[in-house]
């Protein structure tokens, strides 16, 4: 059966056409309007779910980011506290052996010794309740607003550490252990300044506590150490988060992100094929005297 073609099928066809060139030319003009390729899901499906799955990690990455620098935060503020304490410590340990020298001391220069080793105690104190947000740093989840008391009990549970995820399987643990540092009740750091105190206001030779001095200054730096690695890891990190950020923002605008240039070129392209389809078609559908007598 051979079909015949009337004016009318060619209208349509004619219509329909330049439609469909219509809505690619405001197609390209949203682009352009919002620089965006996919401003609704229907723009291109398979487009649409890669992009939202790498908005997805971008979210992800962006938090890892945010716990990282918390995460630096708390251990600055606690390698601020421990190099303090350090220092704090051989200061002690520097009047412990002046006062160890019981021929060349007088009670009243043991008595200066023992003033200023009992301010030391003070600040150390001061420096084991150091807080960064209202958290203390050497008493892990301790909510008790201090990590060691009045009498020098300790505060903090064990096990009971605060860590922050840098990775989908990458925790660092960012508080430090104040037991370890300071020791805990009557092994803790100020009472051996107490006992060291005391012992130059009693008369008794403070040189055997030298070497508890220089067994407490051993567990401080260790941990000292310790707060050290985890820094690193976490600087590294924060290298390998800011690389991965900036993939993942790369990947994002090549889903998503138009060629501006290239789009406005097209745009252009398009409007003058469209007035150019207009003109032929208005030229080759001309009326005839059909078109009047229906």
């Amino acid at each position: 059966m051979i079909s015949r073609v009337t004016n009318a099928t060619q209208t349509a066809n004619a219509q329909r056409n330049l439609q469909l060139s219509l809505q690619r030319q405001a197609a390209l003009y949203d682009q352009a309007t919002s620089r965006r390729l996919l401003n609704k899901p229907s723009d291109d499906p398979t487009a649409t779910a890669s992009a939202l799955g790498v908005r997805s990690d971008q979210a992800a990455t962006a938090q890892y980011q945010r716990n990282v620098d918390n995460g630096d935060a708390w251990l600055n503020t606690a390698d601020s506290a421990l190099s303090s304490v350090e220092t704090l410590m051989r200061r002690a340990r520097d009047l412990t052996v002046q006062g160890a020298n019981d021929g060349a001391m007088s009670p009243e220069a043991k008595e200066s010794i023992a003033t200023e080793l009992d301010g030391i105690k003070k600040s150390l104190l001061a420096l084991a309740n150091t807080t960064y947000l209202g958290r203390t740093v050497f008493a892990g989840n301790s909510d008790a607003g201090v990590a060691f008391q009045p009498d020098y009990s300790f505060t903090g549970a064990a096990g009971s550490t605060v860590e922050r995820r840098i990775g989908p399987d990458t925790t660092v643990r960012v508080d430090a252990d104040g037991a370890a540092v300071f020791g805990t009740g009557a092994s803790s750091v100020f009472s051996l300044i107490d006992n060291t105190v005391n012992d130059l206001r009693t008369g008794v030779n403070v040189r055997p506590r030298l070497a508890e001095i220089d067994d407490r200054m051993k567990a401080i730096v260790g941990e000292h150490a310790e707060i050290g690695g985890r820094q690193t890891r976490i600087d590294k990190a924060k290298d390998a988060l800011a690389v991965g950020a900036n993939a993942l923002e790369g990947q994002r605008s090549s889903l998503e992100d138009v060629d501006l240039s290239k789009v406005i070129l097209d745009l252009k392209t398009q409007d003058v094929n469209y007035q150019t389809a207009i003109a032929v078609t208005a030229r080759v559908l001309q009326p005839t005297l059909m078109d009047f007598l229906r």
